[in-house]
């Protein structure tokens, strides 16, 4: 009698998940920061060259900038002092500034993500194997090639929230359109693509490690919690 598939469980689902969130993270955050360095960096002026000539400029320059700092005033301490402050400063609108944005990028490239994660398993999958027993090393392509589609669908969307998250207050009164329309206007429309060798350097490591470290929690909860 053929082996009937387990039960989903919620629970297990949500732990494991979280645990390849934490990978990702480990693995991609660095980037990340770069990322969000060249999509905020303002246009040069005519003569000037721009503050990050690239991706490995502006990691070099960030890490020096940080080192710097560490001795000197920050503006914030921590994650929660921050959120203190915007909540103190801007209200709820504050902590939620950018929402519409994210939104506007995390529905259709999380589709394309797990579409595109779910599509490679089964292509990889060996004849006559469950998918569930797809080695290590097909889990970590399949779900590194996923993380490169996935930001190939968020980029646009993501310059403009990184850019609308960090301009003073009143600045885009219109949200997206205004930032959209100035981004086009002043730095032509590959603008949208700011930061995009960051993303996709980040993309394939980071999420390779979030659904390997997703996979494997999934095992080691089923060995361990078989019931649950």
């Amino acid at each position: 009698m053929a082996d009937q598939p387990k039960p989903i469980s919620p629970l297990k689902n949500l732990l494991a998940g979280g645990f390849g969130g934490v990978c990702l993270v480990f693995v991609g955050h660095p980037l990340d920061t770069v990322k969000v360095r060249l999509q905020t960096q303002p246009p040069s002026l005519p003569g000037q060259p721009p503050m990050y000539s690239g991706t490995f400029d502006c990691f070099r320059k960030t890490l020096f900038r940080e080192i710097q700092a560490s001795s000197g005033e920050t503006k914030y301490t921590g994650t929660l002092d921050c959120a203190k402050k915007l909540y103190q400063e801007f209200g709820i609108r504050g902590i939620y500034k950018g929402t519409m944005l994210t939104l506007m990028r995390d529905v259709p490239a999380s589709g394309m993500y797990f579409m595109t994660y779910e599509w490679l398993k089964n292509i990889f999958t060996p004849e006559g194997k469950r998918v569930s027993e797809l080695s290590a090393p097909r889990i970590l392509v399949a779900g590194g090639i996923a993380g490169i589609f996935n930001w190939a669908v968020a980029i646009p969307p993501d310059v403009l929230k990184s850019r609308f998250q960090t301009a003073p207050p009143g600045k885009y009164p219109n949200g997206f359109r205004d930032v959209l329309r100035e981004l086009i206007r002043d730095e032509g429309v590959t603008s949208l693509y700011k930061g995009f060798n960051a993303v996709m350097i980040r993309a394939f490591p980071a999420n390779a490690a979030c659904f390997l470290g997703f996979e494997v929690a999934m095992k080691f909860l089923n060995w361990a919690t078989p019931n649950l």
